[in-house]
């Protein structure tokens, strides 16, 4: 199952990715086996020397959702590698998406930097403009 976080490519701008393995409970592999997650409003964290994912919505059985930071497992240097680029440019660590690997459960991050509105504003309109294009070209 993949989950992909499309508020994500349309807030941020990214400029560098990568996986990392998450710490979940039994519970809550099953729910991302099931697709019952919101990575909506998702960010990474680091605080004293470990990567967090802060809220993300995970559906457990039952219909008990639960928001709570949940360890991401990357190696020391990837951890500081982050931390410096993120302090550095001024980035976020936004999850892109989350997915199963045979029999584990990764993310896939993005360091990002937010896009202003005029940005936004521009590729909607240039979207607008590509799909016009497309359907008078489709009409001849």
């Amino acid at each position: 199952m993949r989950i992909v976080n499309r508020k994500a490519k349309y807030d941020y701008k990214f400029l560098e990715t990568l996986e990392a393995g998450i710490s979940l409970t039994g519970a809550e592999v099953k729910a991302v086996k099931r697709g019952m997650v919101d990575l909506k409003n998702a960010h990474g964290k680091i605080m004293h020397g470990e990567a967090f994912l802060v809220n993300a919505i995970v559906q457990e059985a039952g219909g008990k959702a639960s928001s709570r930071a949940r360890r991401l497992l990357l190696h020391k240097k990837e951890i500081v590698s982050i931390l410096t680029k993120m302090k550095g440019k001024n980035l976020i660590l936004v999850p892109v998406s989350m997915y199963t690997k045979g029999r584990l459960v990764k993310v896939k991050l993005a360091l990002a930097k937010a896009k202003k509105k005029f940005e936004k504003r521009a590729l909607i309109k240039k979207r607008d403009i590509e799909r016009d294009i497309e359907q008078e070209l489709k009409q001849k």
